[in-house]
């Protein structure tokens, strides 16, 4: 019988502003542990905001989120969707990450510039957030990071 996957998906904020050299530091940290406990995910990091998605065996996803949440660098943990999956969908990238601008012009309407509308109240619209969210990430990023 086979270990259950998880996937969580939650957002903290910095404590401290994150430069490129610091993220650059903090995903080869993450992808070095995550492929030792067979995680897989992908990272947004943007205005001091952090989302992300981990997949995997659920007793190594709930470590790390221990860690995470003990983790000095973090504040505001919150889990926006935590559920079964039969299939990992970030399989590819022991933690994928795609840096996020901030434009120079206004953005069109219905564009994210934030991660505010997943914290949203309403559970639905938090889950189709994330959803769309990780739609998104995996159509515009190569695979294998």
């Amino acid at each position: 019988m086979s270990t259950p996957l998880v996937s969580v998906s939650y957002v903290s904020t910095a404590v401290d502003a994150f430069d490129d050299a610091a993220l650059a530091g903090l995903l080869d940290q993450s992808r070095a542990s995550n492929h030792d406990h067979d995680l897989t995910g992908m990272l947004l990091y943007r205005r001091g905001r952090f989302f992300q998605v981990l997949e995997g065996p659920e007793r190594a996803v709930d470590e790390l989120m221990a860690k995470i949440r003990r983790d000095r660098r973090h504040a505001e943990v919150r889990v926006l969707l935590s559920e079964q999956i039969d299939e990992r969908r970030f399989s590819e990238w022991t933690m994928g990450y795609e840096p996020i601008g901030v434009p120079a012009t206004p953005p069109p309407e219905g564009f994210r510039d934030t991660f505010a509308d997943l914290e949203s109240d309403n559970d639905r619209a938090s889950i189709r957030a994330v959803r769309e969210l990780t739609v998104w990430f995996r159509a515009r990023t190569s695979v294998g990071a």
